[in-house]
């Protein structure tokens, strides 16, 4: 098992053929997704925000992760206009809306935060492995440098997410609670990695 792997816990690697045989010929649209993926992230952010605003360190740390995601949206479009693209139509997302039907519906607030945070990290654990599987095996310099630094990024921001749910756990149960992600998690990412998306 991978040192990223490891850390991150994820059941399915990204297997690096996809870079070669989907990516690299998809350049374009890999970046509109990418750019909407970002978007997605900040819109994340800020739900948590609406839901939770009584909870001040929470509201902290999404608002100044709202700003970075919209600043990854930004280099990214930076990233398309140089290439002479234009930012195509927002691609639906079809791994994570499979991820958010795992959240629990009922069982409490405690549970629904928890749910929610985790719901996050997994999607940002997930994004830090698939950037990783780009930078070491993009043929563009330009690309493997920016996804190795927003590597580092993602990592940060699912430690963080892991780090909120545990916090205000209360009694939920958190680590059993991330396995069954984990779990859901390896069996629906064994339908994708064979488009030109992020997560597909």
């Amino acid at each position: 098992m991978s040192s990223e792997q490891t850390i991150l816990r994820l059941q399915l690697p990204t297997d690096p053929l996809w870079v070669k045989n989907v990516v690299e010929s998809n350049i374009r649209e890999i970046l509109t997704d990418h750019a909407f993926c970002e978007q997605k992230a900040a819109s994340n952010a800020i739900t948590l925000i609406v839901q939770n605003p009584d909870l001040s360190d929470l509201v902290q740390q999404m608002a100044l992760l709202v700003q970075e995601e919209m600043d990854h949206f930004k280099r990214v479009h930076d990233i398309i206009v140089k290439r002479g693209f234009v930012l195509g139509k927002e691609r639906k997302d079809n791994y994570v809306n499979e991820l958010a039907r795992f959240i629990l519906k009922g069982g409490g607030r405690n549970a629904q935060l928890v749910d929610r945070l985790l719901f996050s990290a997994m999607i940002e654990a997930r994004s830090c492995e698939r950037f990783k599987v780009l930078s070491e095996n993009i043929n563009d310099e330009e690309l493997s440098v920016f996804y190795h630094e927003l590597m580092v990024s993602e990592a940060t921001h699912y430690t963080m997410f892991l780090g909120f749910a545990r916090k205000y756990a209360g009694l939920v149960d958190v680590e059993k609670r991330w396995k069954d992600f984990l779990v859901y998690e390896g069996e629906v990412i064994a339908s994708y990695g064979k488009k030109e998306t992020i997560h597909g």
